[in-house]
């Protein structure tokens, strides 16, 4: 009896182990399956057969001698000098103005009549004060004189010369404040006091604001119009950090406005001196020719001319686009067996070495003459590249996937 449960034991265990064995063979097939099937979906394999009659050639990465450029955004603007901001430098009521959006004006043009009753107050402490001052030099003149012959004491003469001095002070300030509110002092003193005062149009240009309207009060700091002298609009450029290194004055700019394909062209005038907190800088261009058409704040795209430079370039048939990015094909250096014949003595050209081809990420830059600026991971090293027959492989690998089976 003994013997019978030893055995019986001995069958449990060895039956047990069995079916462990069977439970976990399946999983582990799967997934070695599935790890196989994830490392290769980047690689596809042709015979020495498909790759003759897919017209695959190899080739490297060489040195080649492209004209860099550097993609910029950016947008027409004016210098400060050529932006008027019109303010009144006293208070009022504007009386008149004719000026809209978009019209022009001329240096020395009306463009605004402001109304205040202080501006006869000032008029009027105008001449008050040129009537004092006039007296108070005729009398430090013969206070002078009666000093000369002792007449009178030093202290008189010292107080004419103080009162003379502080009247002569107040007519220049007043004068002063005149000129400022563009009133003629020579008028005043004809006697043509005024209520009201005539703006100006410092610059010629176009109006690009009004924020008042007739009878409206305004003060010191507020701005009524905004003319802009589109004579000499320059290019604002920004350009990120990475770049800047490439950058130098005298470089020239292609670029189109948002609104025509027409390419200008433009000369690099300022680089800035400092980076932004999204790590870009701006540069002024000066345009070549300019456009009385153009209007400040429209928008462009161009190209900054870095010169020509020896850069890794492959030829544009070896570079493929695929969901956005661009990759290669590199020759693996592992290579494969095919044995779908059963008889390898037939013959069968599906018995023959495979060589594999893996698809890689890249990143591109400038193009020319057929050859485009590429970097590529350091991983690569010196292998050869797929120069030609790309798209293919790229349709045989995606074709696999579709099927259900990797690029085998």
């Amino acid at each position: 009896m003994k013997s019978i449960n030893i055995n019986s034991i001995y069958i449990c265990i060895f039956s047990f182990s069995i079916l462990i064995s069977c439970n976990n063979t399946p999983s582990e097939k799967v997934a070695e399956v599935e790890s196989n099937e994830t490392a290769h979906e980047d690689i596809v394999a042709l015979t020495s057969a498909q790759s003759q009659n897919a017209g695959i050639e190899l080739g490297h990465i060489e040195k080649k001698q492209i004209s860099g450029t550097i993609k910029v955004n950016g947008v027409l603007d004016v210098p400060p000098q050529q932006l008027v901001s019109i303010s009144v430098p006293l208070g009022g009521f504007l009386k008149n103005t004719t000026l809209l959006q978009g019209s022009r004006v001329k240096k020395g043009q009306v463009i605004a009549t402001i109304e205040n009753l202080d501006f006869i107050q000032i008029q009027q402490d105008y001449l008050e004060a040129k009537s004092q001052l006039e007296l108070a030099k005729v009398d430090y003149e013969r206070q002078q004189e009666l000093a000369k012959e002792n007449v009178n004491s030093q202290k008189v003469l010292q107080q004419a010369k103080s009162n003379y001095t502080i009247w002569e002070a107040k007519h220049n300030a007043l004068r002063e404040k005149l000129r400022v509110i563009n009133i003629d002092a020579k008028s005043v003193e004809d006697g043509n006091i005024r209520s009201s005062i005539n703006l100006y149009s410092p610059i010629e240009g176009y109006v690009t604001q009004v924020n008042v309207n007739i009878g409206k009060y305004v003060n010191p700091t507020d701005v009524l119009f905004e003319i802009v002298d589109t004579e000499h609009l320059h290019a604002e450029l920004i350009v990120f950090e990475k770049d800047v290194p490439r950058l130098r004055i005298g470089q020239k700019l292609r670029f189109t406005l948002a609104n025509e394909t027409k390419e200008r062209m433009a000369t690099v005038y300022l680089i800035g001196r400092e980076i932004s907190t999204d790590r870009t800088i701006r540069i002024h261009c000066h345009i070549d020719e300019e456009d009385k058409e153009f209007l400040p704040g429209m928008y462009l795209t161009g190209l900054v001319e870095t010169g020509s430079t020896q850069v890794p370039a492959l030829p544009d048939d070896a570079i493929i686009s695929y969901q956005g990015k661009k990759y290669i094909f590199i020759a693996s250096e592992e290579k494969e067996e095919n044995h779908e014949s059963s008889d390898p003595t037939q013959g069968d050209p599906h018995n023959e070495e495979s060589k594999n081809f893996r698809m890689v990420e890249i990143e591109t830059s400038n193009s020319e003459l057929g050859f485009t600026e590429v970097s590529v991971p350091d991983s690569i090293g010196n292998s050869a590249v797929v120069i030609k027959g790309a798209y293919v492989l790229l349709s045989k690998m995606k074709n696999s996937e579709e099927e259900g089976g990797h690029a085998h």
